[in-house]
């Protein structure tokens, strides 16, 4: 275990924060990428829910450092949608305290910019009014991201659902500098904050130089992924691309790489393979 860091801020996933010493350094930036289905969006999720308990509970430790807020931001999802998701996917046990966590959507923004009706994602009545409104906003979605995160109280947990669709919104405006200099911005303020950050990817939609770009903006790299076993049965994998101030002690520790296993009863878990690659 390492003793550097005074404090930490537990991910609640009983399975990992004793890799880590009891959780992450405060402050980190954390990119969660990886393929359809591999299990990042199940990380979040069940962070989120452990969290949401150890903050109605407390803890003495004076080491850990409970978030002062729960945040979970969607670009194209509404609230509703996330709620609906975590309540089928996980045991209502796990749920006793999800009202702690404060769901925000930028959708109206994003999709203000596209050619979808608006219709199909505004609650307005009044189309006239909403059309008027859309003539006025001149915000882009990081701007208003932008506003959103500096109002959220210092020392806070907060996902970004999904940088994905940011970023292919960034690379057809032909703006993609904008992104990633928002990127190192969040990286610098996030210490200043002491607030950590889930960014959520998609990996293969990307190129390969922008992949290398984001993550090379950001903290750590969780990277997320199907593996065939030696059976031939597919496996849930993660494995860390790079945590700053943190890797050097999982490799001395031969953790690197961990099996995933992902149930109602207790979300999402990791166990330990012991394979440095």
């Amino acid at each position: 275990m390492y003793t550097e860091i005074n404090r930490y801020m537990p991910t609640g996933l009983s399975t990992l924060d004793p890799v880590f010493g009891g959780g992450v350094p405060p402050g980190s930036v954390i990119l969660l990428k990886g393929e359809i289905g591999s299990g990042k969006i199940e990380f979040a999720y069940t962070s989120l829910i452990y969290l949401s308990l150890i903050m109605a509970r407390g803890s003495s430790d004076k080491k850990v450092l409970i978030p002062a807020d729960i945040r979970y931001i969607t670009v194209t999802k509404m609230r509703e949608d996330i709620l609906r998701e975590i309540e089928q996917s996980f045991s209502p046990d796990l749920l006793t305290n999800i009202d702690k966590v404060q769901f925000d959507d930028l959708s109206d923004i994003y999709f203000d910019s596209s050619l979808v009706p608006i219709g199909w994602y505004s609650d307005y009545e009044d189309i006239i009014e909403r059309m008027e409104k859309r003539r006025k906003i001149h915000d882009s979605v990081l701007s208003t991201l932008s506003d959103m995160l500096s109002d959220i109280p210092k020392e806070s947990m907060v996902t970004i659902d999904s940088l994905t669709e940011l970023a292919t919104q960034h690379i057809a405006a032909g703006t993609w500098p904008d992104l990633t200099a928002f990127l190192r911005g969040l990286q610098r303020v996030a210490k200043k904050w002491n607030t950590t950050f889930y960014l959520i990817l998609t990996k293969g939609i990307l190129n390969q130089w922008q992949e290398t770009e984001v993550a090379d903006a950001v903290d750590a790299v969780i990277h997320f992924r199907w593996e065939e076993s030696s059976t031939a049965k597919r496996q849930r994998v993660l494995y860390f691309e790079k945590f700053r101030g943190v890797m050097i002690h999982l490799e001395d520790r031969e953790m690197v790489k961990f099996a995933v296993r992902i149930t109602a009863g207790r979300g999402f878990e990791v166990s330990n393979i012991r394979v440095i690659i």
